[in-house]
């Protein structure tokens, strides 16, 4: 657990343009905060520099099909609940759903749920781990999702009166695939396809056949937050601090005037060995091949009889 301001200055050090033990000037600590921001930001869209795949659970609306995420997006919450410094505990979920990642609104800037305490998420209630402190009594909140970069997998859960909560996978389609549906208001008792359009600033769900009950499960690569000041705690994995600090070296090196060719070849060794740590560490086994239940028996078996009525 660190603060951008120590990234930076161990960064500014490093390069020679601080001694160590000095103080960055307001201005030198400012440019290296914008460049650590900047370069979170493009770490967001190299997929093995993402550490974990977030899940964003949503409840859906009867008879609506198109939702919105990203600040002001319809994906969020509405519940009660308090905070004593990174803890939130929430004692009741009056609207949506609650997840990892969201952002909190209504207290510190870029305040977010970082991982869940005796809470599961969704309308679950109980404790939420905090990026930042807070002090808040016991009131009405709000949340959002925010906008992520791509939509890997998703699930539909469904309640049911006979078998309880039954989970119905969701296919991840394209555009391409979604411009064939000819009709896209098809009412249905759960979605089995999701088109994901990563507009800017907010994202678009569509869901695919028009639901009428169930709650989705998104799974998401995380996004690599920009931090609100220099002071905000930073909770990373193992080893990301130091491919930081030293990447944040490379990338200040023009702007201070630093040419040496030995000084040059060695942050760039420590800043490539930095990410491919990372890389290594984040990256996916292949996938054990297997047989699909189609190939085995005469029907797959899925819920999709339900949409056609149990006729081929």
């Amino acid at each position: 657990m660190t603060k951008p301001i120590d990234l930076t200055t161990l960064s500014l050090i490093n390069i020679g343009a601080l001694e160590e033990g000095e103080t960055p000037s307001a201005s030198a600590s400012n440019f290296a905060f914008q460049m650590l921001n900047m370069m979170l930001d493009q770490w967001s869209n190299e997929k093995l520099m993402v550490y974990c795949v977030q899940e964003v659970i949503h409840k859906l609306t009867p008879s609506q099909y198109q939702y919105t995420i990203g600040q002001n997006g319809s994906v969020g919450a509405t519940f009660t609940g308090s905070i004593a410094g990174n803890i939130l505990t929430v004692t009741n979920v009056s609207a949506g759903g609650l997840s990892v990642g969201q952002i909190i609104n209504g207290v510190a800037a870029g305040t977010s749920i970082i991982s869940y305490g005796t809470a599961t998420g969704g309308t679950s209630t109980g404790t939420y781990l905090l990026s930042q402190n807070n002090t808040v009594a016991s009131t009405t909140l709000t949340s959002y999702a925010q906008r992520p970069l791509r939509i890997n997998s998703a699930f539909v859960r469904v309640v049911t009166s006979t078998a309880g909560s039954l989970d119905y996978p969701v296919a991840i389609i394209s555009s391409e695939d979604y411009e064939l549906i000819g009709l896209k208001a098809l009412s249905g008792p759960w979605p089995r396809a999701l088109y994901y359009q990563p507009s800017e600033p907010i994202g678009a769900l569509n869901y695919w056949p028009n639901p009428s009950s169930g709650e989705m499960h998104l799974f998401c690569d995380t996004l690599l937050n920009t931090f609100q000041t220099q002071q905000d705690t930073v909770y990373l994995p193992q080893g990301y601090e130091m491919a930081i600090v030293w990447n944040l070296c490379e990338l200040l090196m023009p702007s201070y005037g630093k040419k040496d060719p030995t000084m040059a070849a060695m942050i760039s060794n420590h800043a490539k060995h930095g990410k491919a740590l990372i890389k290594r560490t984040n990256m996916n086994p292949q996938q054990v091949s297997r047989f699909d239940d189609a190939l085995i028996s005469s029907k797959r078996k899925d819920a999709g009889w339900i949409l056609s009525g149990g006729f081929n």
